[in-house]
């Protein structure tokens, strides 16, 4: 008897002292986090118009085919709404789609989900958001993307050109999709008639990088659409007018500086470095 405890005694000591084995992180194609902008430029029914597009991309024949199509066959999927760092919100967590049926599961809980609204524009924290979540994640994604829409430039907190550097130094690239809202011309005092163009040179970067714009919010559904099978098959697409190729840090950058909101918020934007 006095043997048998101490041979439990013993074998507790010793799974108390050895160290738990860590879980591999399960094999994906790609680790993507979307992150849309829903700062106060952007109205409920625009906010809706943003996430209706996503929901409908990944119900839709293309991406499905895309998501297949992978070494792996699966992708993992996070979602975020950001305005400011005090705002951002964690709308669905990671998700692994493989199939339509958790394509499904994912558009129909992303619809179910509660549109939030924030203050300010802060494209530099949603990208924060975005790397952190992927940073932590349980994944080992072959491709590793930031997927961000907006309307406006980032305005408020870190200047996002250095923002983006820093994440492009954590092996992530990051995507863009501008809408290019002339009804923000009127009623925004951040409207950029190129906006393409600051996403290209401020926001976006990375190994195959790319922009795709939407003219307005309702053509927000076929431009995410193009772009998830894009970020998804991991093609790097040709430049026609609609497509560009994103700079990397180092490169054209955008002409009317990268700080540009920030101006535009302190009335000083007509300063052109």
């Amino acid at each position: 008897m006095r043997l048998a405890a101490a041979l439990r005694r013993l074998l507790a000591a010793v799974l108390v002292a050895a160290p738990l084995p860590c879980l591999a992180a399960e094999a994906v194609d790609l680790e993507l986090v979307i992150a849309t902008d829903v700062s106060y430029s952007i109205d409920r029914e625009e906010a809706r118009l943003q996430r209706e597009g996503v929901a409908n991309a990944f119900l839709s024949r293309e991406v499905i085919e895309a998501i297949r199509t992978g070494t792996h066959g699966k992708i993992a999927v996070a979602y975020i709404d950001f305005a400011s760092t005090p705002f951002n919100v964690l709308v669905l967590d990671w998700r692994v789609i493989r199939d339509q049926v958790t394509a499904a599961a994912f558009a129909q809980d992303l619809l179910k989900a509660p549109i939030n609204r924030g203050q300010h524009t802060s494209i530099s924290s949603g990208l924060v958001m975005g790397a952190d979540l992927i940073d932590r994640n349980a994944f080992q994604g072959t491709r590793r993307v930031i997927d961000v829409s907006g309307d406006g430039p980032n305005n408020y907190e870190n200047r996002v050109d250095h923002v983006r550097d820093a994440v492009l130094a954590q092996q992530i690239v990051i995507n863009g999709l501008p809408i290019m809202n002339e009804a923000d011309s009127w009623r925004s005092r951040y409207y950029l008639p190129d906006l393409d163009r600051y996403f290209e040179g401020c926001v976006t970067g990375g190994p195959g990088s790319f922009v795709v714009p939407a003219t307005d919010f309702k053509d927000f559904a076929r431009a995410i659409k193009k772009k998830l099978v894009l970020e998804i098959a991991g093609l790097t697409p040709p430049a026609p007018a609609r497509i560009m190729k994103a700079q990397a840090p180092g490169g054209a950058g955008y002409a009317r500086g990268c700080d540009i909101g920030e101006r535009m918020r302190y009335g000083a934007w007509g300063d052109v470095p």
